[in-house]
C-alpha cells in the first residue's frame, strides 16, 4: 500500500499536527504501508492560474515548472492520501489548499484514475470545541466522499485544544495524553490492515482532556507566553 501524507502545517514536524500524525502514519508503516510525508514548507508549489490548459490544451499536464510535477505522479499512485492540516480561519492553511487545487490535471472531467483513493483528514486546532472543525470536515466530504467517484473518505483525525496539550507533555499530564498517541497509531493500523477507522478510535483521538475552566486557564497562560516571545 502506498501512503501520501502532506503536512500543511507551517510548523512542519514540531507543530500541533504533527503531535497526531506522526503516530498515525507510524501505526501505517507498522501494519506494512510505503508511507511518503511532505510539508507545504519544504515545497515551491504556485497557485493555479485557472486558464485550464491542463484540461484542454495539454490534457493532465500542468504549465508551471514546479514541485507540484514531482507531486502530481505520487498522487496518482497512492492508494491512500492524509491530508493534515491546522485550523486557519476554519479552514486548511493557504500552501495547502494551493496544493489542491493543482490536483487538476489529475481529474479531467469524465476520466477516471480507474481505483478509488482513500483519504484521510488529520487536523489540529488551539479551541476546544470540535465544531471548529466541522467547515473543514464539510469541505473534504464534498471533494473525497461524492458519490460514484474514484476517492473514499474514510474519516478524521481531529484534536482540538491542541495548544494546551503541548504544556501538559512538559508535566504529569503526558501519562493521560498517551491513550491520544496510542489511538492515532491504532488508527493507521487499522486503516492498513482493515481499510478503515472505528469511530471509537476517532472518538479517543478527540477526547476531552481536562474541564472548560482548565482549559481557559491553560490558554490564557499560553497567551501570555506567546505575548513574552513576540516582545523579546
Amino acid at each position: 500500500m502506498k501512503v501520501l501524507a502532506i503536512n500543511g502545517s507551517p510548523h512542519m514536524e514540531n507543530g500541533n499536527t504533527a503531535m497526531i500524525l506522526e503516530p498515525f502514519l507510524e501505526g501505517m508503516k507498522e501494519a506494512g504501508a510505503n508511507v511518503d510525508l511532505y510539508y507545504t514548507r519544504n515545497l515551491k508549489i504556485g497557485s493555479c492560474n485557472g486558464d485550464m490548459s491542463c484540461w484542454f490544451k495539454n490534457p493532465g499536464k500542468c504549465g508551471q515548472d514546479d514541485d507540484m510535477q514531482m507531486l502530481l505522479p505520487k498522487f496518482k499512485e497512492a492508494d491512500v492520501i492524509v491530508w493534515a492540516s491546522p485550523v486557519y480561519y476554519a479552514g486548511i492553511t493557504g500552501p495547502l489548499k494551493n496544493l489542491m487545487d493543482r490536483q487538476l490535471p489529475l481529474h479531467i472531467l469524465g476520466e477516471s484514475s480507474g481505483k478509488r483513493q482513500k483519504v484521510v483528514l488529520v487536523s489540529s486546532c488551539g479551541f476546544w470545541d470540535i465544531s471548529m472543525f466541522d467547515p473543514l470536515v464539510a469541505q473534504m466530504k464534498a471533494l473525497y466522499a461524492r458519490p460514484g467517484g474514484d476517492t473514499q473518505f474514510v474519516g478524521a483525525l481531529l484534536r482540538p485544544g491542541a495548544d494546551p496539550m503541548r504544556d501538559m507533555m512538559k508535566g504529569d499530564g503526558a501519562a493521560v495524553l498517551e491513550s491520544i498517541f496510542v489511538a492515532a497509531k491504532e488508527a493507521g493500523r487499522q486503516l492498513v490492515k482493515e481499510g478503515k477507522i472505528s469511530e471509537e478510535i476517532l472518538k479517543e483521538i478527540s477526547k476531552r482532556l481536562m474541564s472548560d475552566e482548565e482549559y481557559k486557564e491553560a490558554a490564557n497562560e499560553m497567551m501570555e507566553e506567546m505575548k513574552k516571545l513576540a516582545n523579546q
